[in-house]
């Protein structure tokens, strides 16, 4: 036996180090029931009796990397708003109610004092139209309050001065570029038939009389730049398209937004859906998604094969300006100019001009999907549909560049290769990456290096993937995260036979008019001598929870034993 084979000494310094650590358990027993580990420190001071209080506010990170257990939260949030959505009997937003009497009032008073204005505003009575406006706003304010949303008039005009007349300098008014809306020759024509406002999907009837509404779990992926090996990584990588990746990877959300627009008008149906993208194992960006109702397999894939987004932008085929030779900033011409003969270099406007002035001008980038589109059937309250809203939101918590895991060399090749040609992607009309190219990006301003662009698609953590990683239509759940989360609150308070005044604060000064004690907030610091150390908060959180836990647990087995009986 050698002297490093024997055994370790029960009071020896590697015997010590070797046993946990009392705060690693205290935070891993805090995650196991779903405490924020790094909370927000919040001052609750009530203006009145002068007393403070420090709250702990979940920090609401969603990715697992930051705090597992709000990420883990969102996630559960996010699965929930997926199933309530997905396989709905009825419209989730509901029909606006009937105006009442006064409320219709209010408008005729409105009415009359627009009427009034216009009479005087002829007659060039401005004291009088000043004294109308203020009668409006008022009037305005009280239709507000009576539950009526919307505005009833545009925005105020133009400022004018005191003869009446509109004042100088008006600002630019913008302009919007057009350009042809005719299909390309290479794409597929697609039917078009008005657009059922219903959002429901079709209901079938079996032959024993069962009525059921299906709907579709939906994949779209990109095309293929070249032949990849089974753990992602390109079979040659000199001939893989990283370039056309690149770009597809920048311009996916477009591309999303056009197919549902076309899938809206070729099936003439209100589709709703609730997505998620995410990175294949290739590293390119393919959706998932959860459709309301079906429509024909064959019609997705006709929809797919005939969606595309073109990118009018100036040519990118040239670097006019590598990085060791790049345009420097003239302050005098407020403008980027060409290291060598000090011209400005074009302006992001002009480079649009002489785009719009060429006639055999082509987009500076297509991006299609690939042929390999899949579509299937899902019925409600099935453990299909359960496990498939589990592999949608598989990967919500997790940053986009640890989706899979990258083990060989050849993985981190691959990623190195493709984030060095994201890096100089031009990602929007105001990226630093134009210069290199010969154009002033728009709205250019000093300190713009090609290659340093801080936008999210350019980070080496989001693959060019620098949008929201869930895709939810308006009409999908009626509801809103905020909406959701209430939801619980509400589920756990009735659960638990908690009202809704538990929480709220004592009246003062006037108990009969119910209005709440005077409170203000402020940030507070872990270092402020109020602010008791993080172990000793997560303790007691921990404590809580574990006992509020208890209380559902009773509460539940409670309610079952009511509705099942004593018998059982």
């Amino acid at each position: 036996m050698t002297l490093t084979e024997l055994p370790v000494r029960p009071d020896s310094r590697a015997a010590r180090l070797a046993m946990p650590r009392a705060v690693d358990a205290l935070k891993q027993l805090a995650q196991e029931h779903g405490i924020c580990v790094r909370p927000i420190l919040l001052r609750r001071t009530d203006l009145t009796t002068g007393g403070t209080q420090v709250i702990d506010l979940p920090c609401g990170a969603t990715r697992d990397d930051k705090c597992p257990p709000c990420a883990k939260r969102a996630r559960r949030l996010r699965q929930q708003q997926c199933r309530e959505g997905w396989h709905r009997t009825d419209e989730p937003l509901p029909e606006p109610d009937e105006p009442s009497a006064g409320q219709c009032a209010l408008i005729v008073l409105r009415a009359h004092f627009v009427f009034e204005r216009g009479r005087m505003e002829e007659a060039a009575r401005w004291d009088q139209v000043a004294d109308l406006d203020a009668a409006i706003d008022e009037v305005d304010q009280a239709i507000t309050e009576s539950g009526l949303r919307g505005r009833l008039t545009a925005p105020p005009p133009a400022p004018v001065d005191a003869d009446g007349n509109p004042q100088e300098h008006e600002p630019e008014r913008k302009t919007r570029r057009t350009r042809s809306t005719k299909r390309r020759q290479d794409a597929p024509d697609l039917p078009r038939h008005k657009v059922n406002p219903s959002t429901l999907g079709r209901r079938f009837t079996g032959r024993d009389g069962t009525v059921f509404q299906p709907s579709t779990f939906l994949t779209l992926t990109l095309d293929s730049y070249g032949r990849v090996r089974n753990d992602g990584t390109p079979v040659d990588p000199d001939t893989y398209d990283y370039r056309r990746a690149a770009w597809d990877a920048v311009h996916f959300p477009a591309l999303l937004d056009r197919f549902w627009q076309n899938a809206r008008r070729a099936a003439g149906a209100n589709l709703q859906y609730f997505g998620a993208v995410e990175p294949q194992r290739r590293l390119a960006p393919h959706a998932h998604f959860a459709m309301r109702g079906t429509i024909p397999r064959d019609l997705i894939r006709r929809i797919a094969a005939a969606t595309y987004h073109q990118v009018w932008w100036p040519p990118t085929d040239e670097v006019r300006y590598p990085d060791h030779h790049a345009p420097s900033w003239d302050t005098d011409a407020k403008a980027y100019v060409d290291p060598d003969t000090r011209e400005p270099l074009p302006s992001w406007d002009q480079a649009l001009d002489a785009l719009d002035e060429d006639e055999t001008a082509e987009p500076v980038h297509v991006t299609r999907f690939g042929p390999q589109v899949h579509a299937e059937g899902v019925l409600a309250g099935t453990k299909q549909a359960d496990k498939l809203i589990g592999y949608l939101t598989k990967y919500l918590t997790k940053s986009v560049d640890s989706c899979h895991a990258v083990e060989t060399n050849a993985q981190r090749g691959h990623l190195e290769r493709l984030w060095h040609e994201l890096r100089y992607v031009p990602c929007s009309p105001r990226c630093a990456n134009w210069l290199r190219y010969g154009v002033q990006p728009k709205k250019a301003r000093p300190g713009q290096h090609p290659g340093k662009c801080k936008a999210k698609v350019h980070q080496r953590t989001t693959l060019g993937m620098g949008g929201r990683r869930v895709l939810v239509s308006r009409q999908w759940s009626g509801k809103t995260l905020a909406d959701h989360r209430h939801d619980t609150r509400a589920w756990v308070r009735s659960l638990l036979g908690i009202t809704t005044t538990h929480d709220q604060v004592d009246a003062v000064d006037a108990p009969e008019l119910g209005k709440p004690a005077p409170v203000a907030w402020e940030m507070a610091r872990p270092d402020d001598p109020d602010v008791a150390p993080l172990q000793l908060r997560l303790l007691r959180a921990v404590s809580a929870r574990i006992q509020q836990r208890a209380e559902i647990r009773a509460a539940l087995d409670k309610a079952a034993q009511d509705r099942d009986g004593p018998d059982k």
